[in-house]
């Protein structure tokens, strides 16, 4: 069937057929399924942490506290991954070999305890830095002339340990 089109153009129109439901693969909730949310069967573990299996394993590490772009890199080329892999791809062997990796580094609660137990440290000296942390200032040699409000703002919750 050939239909006349706006500018006198004629066009075959498509055929359209209405699929049904197990072709559109609708989540319809179900009892098993509390909340008709759709179960994501492929979580990987890795020190304590879920992740998803579509995430990328570089945005995975760095998820962690003091482990930035440059440590997840190395550790990525030391097991020889893809820089774009997803969590999900990665074999059992690769997830513990990143697990016993990430158990041996000072990452998470350690870090943050290291960073306030020097903080304390340059506190109890009484250091120019350690006086500066316990006043709220700028530490590294800022101006505190017009812009202390956005010193002290930022910086609140590092200082106050």
């Amino acid at each position: 069937m050939v239909e006349q089109g706006q500018f006198g153009q004629s066009f075959i129109p498509p055929q359209i057929s209405t699929p049904s439901d197990a072709e559109l693969d609708l989540d319809y909730p179900d009892r098993s399924n509390k909340g008709g949310r759709r179960q994501v069967a492929n979580m990987v573990f890795l020190l304590g942490v879920n992740f998803y299996g579509r995430m990328p394993v570089k945005k995975a590490l760095e998820c962690f506290y003091n482990l930035g772009p440059t440590n997840s890199a190395r550790i990525m080329a030391k097991y020889t991954i893809f820089p774009m892999a997803k969590v999900g791809s990665l074999s059992a062997k690769t997830v513990t070999a990143l697990t016993a990796e990430l158990s041996q580094m000072t990452i998470e609660n350690d870090a943050r305890r290291l960073l306030h137990e020097n903080i304390k440290r340059l506190k109890d000296m009484g250091s120019y830095r350690g006086r500066r942390h316990a006043m709220g200032l700028p530490v590294r040699g800022q101006r505190t002339r017009n812009q202390i409000l956005t010193a002290r703002k930022l910086n609140r919750m590092e200082r106050r340990g």
